[in-house]
């Protein structure tokens, strides 16, 4: 029988996510327009946090002594969970820092963290699950469940966007399958520190008590190590049994474009081995195998390197304070690059045009689960900041 013509072409929820995408993309062609038509330098593009630091010295160092002698089958199918070597170098690193028995067989190397953060779904999922998690969030959680069937269910934090474990605890059901943070967290910028990591491993092995089943844990840590101040973001895995982790060396290294991270299971969660098997088919039932080979191999020769962290807290310690002169509120954020100023008026949304109209692009808090708040993206030269201080003064002036 032949197709209503009028019918759309793509499913029905594609067609409903396509309408509710990302936001912080469609500012950023926003940006791209308006920079055309009026000049980059009259316009303040604050919306994507796309890495702007190059990769340290070492990694170009690297790559050419790849290139200039490359192994065997430097470019050939390699293991669907990745490099033997690379996972081992992982696996040692994670060995070193919590002291815990990380072997290979807990490692898969993943397309960045956005990848490894879909093959853990996959692999944990059922029809119906719930994931939950504080709020605000990386936009992309609530796709990243619907792909594999499961439900984003969110819980309030604090007034400092801190853990709240009485929210995590009314948000808690039958069907929660898994509990994913991020910190530093995207889009606030906060650190959460050791005591609230201690009591989320407590609450977490409570709740998997009364739903007689673990409740796993994701740490997603792209930012881990994008922090200010002499603050550490913790390792989440001496905390609590089943815990996950999922990163990329997007930020600290500043290969965003690599598509390069991994997925660690700890070594203590329940049916370790079970679950590497079923992380590797996703990986590449996905689609998503394999993380490049020569990021892969380039990784053990940047032992102990990262971008100049120093750069991103000055360009927090640039913008923070004049903002809150003017008279914006601003949680300090303690890692990643990002800051998170409640909105002046409570439609952060209508905030987000005004300032549009001013080409000054910024991020309504709502499209990360955060209404009544807006984001920066410090991922711009101290120029821009220095220009776009005077244009959010003459915004709140202007909706006051």
């Amino acid at each position: 029988m032949p197709q209503d013509p009028t019918s759309p072409v793509v499913s029905e929820y594609m067609a409903r996510s396509v309408k509710a995408s990302s936001m912080v993309r469609r500012m950023f062609e926003e940006g791209a327009r308006l920079r055309a038509e009026h000049g980059a330098e009259n316009v303040f593009d604050f919306s994507l946090g796309n890495p702007m630091l190059e990769p340290p010295p070492r990694f170009r160092e690297a790559i050419t002594e790849l290139l200039a002698d490359p192994p065997p089958g430097l470019h050939r199918y390699i293991p669907n969970a990745g490099l033997p070597e690379t996972r081992a170098y992982v696996a040692g690193e994670l060995r070193e820092e919590t002291g815990l028995e990380f072997g290979p067989e807990h490692v898969v190397m993943t397309c960045g963290a956005g990848g490894g953060l879909n093959v853990v779904l996959k692999a944990l999922a059922n029809p119906g699950d719930e994931i939950l998690s504080p709020m605000p969030y990386f936009v992309e959680y609530d796709f990243y469940a619907a792909n594999h069937g499961a439900h984003l269910v969110r819980a309030a934090t604090d007034a400092e966007f801190q853990l709240d474990f009485d929210a995590l605890d009314a948000a808690l059901t039958g069907r929660t399958r898994a509990v994913i943070v991020n910190t530093p967290n995207n889009p606030t910028g906060v650190v959460y520190p050791e005591e609230k990591l201690r009591a989320l491993g407590d609450w977490l092995r409570d709740a998997s008590r009364r739903m007689g089943r673990p409740i796993v844990l994701i740490s997603d840590e792209p930012y881990r190590k994008i922090v200010f101040d002499g603050l550490e973001a913790p390792s989440l895995f001496p905390f609590y049994d089943h815990t996950i982790v999922v990163t990329s060396h997007s930020k600290d290294l500043g290969l965003a474009a690599e598509r390069v991270g991994y997925v660690a299971l700890s070594p203590r969660i329940a049916d370790a081995a079970l679950l590497a098997d079923a992380l590797i088919l996703a990986n590449r039932i996905l689609g998503f195998v394999n993380a490049p080979a020569l990021m892969q191999r380039v990784l053990p020769l940047l032992k102990g390197q990262r971008v100049d962290v120093a750069r991103y807290q000055a360009l927090r310690d640039r913008m923070l304070p004049p903002l809150r002169e003017m008279g914006y509120e601003v949680v300090k954020p303690g890692g990643a690059f990002f800051l998170f100023p409640r909105s002046p008026i409570p439609d952060d949304r209508a905030f987000a045009r005004i300032c549009q109209e001013q080409r000054l692009l910024i991020v309504p808090g709502s499209a990360f689960g955060g209404p009544g708040h807006f984001r920066i993206a410090l991922c711009v030269e101290e120029s821009v900041i220095d220009r776009a201080l005077p244009v959010f003064e003459k915004v709140l002036r202007q909706v006051r």
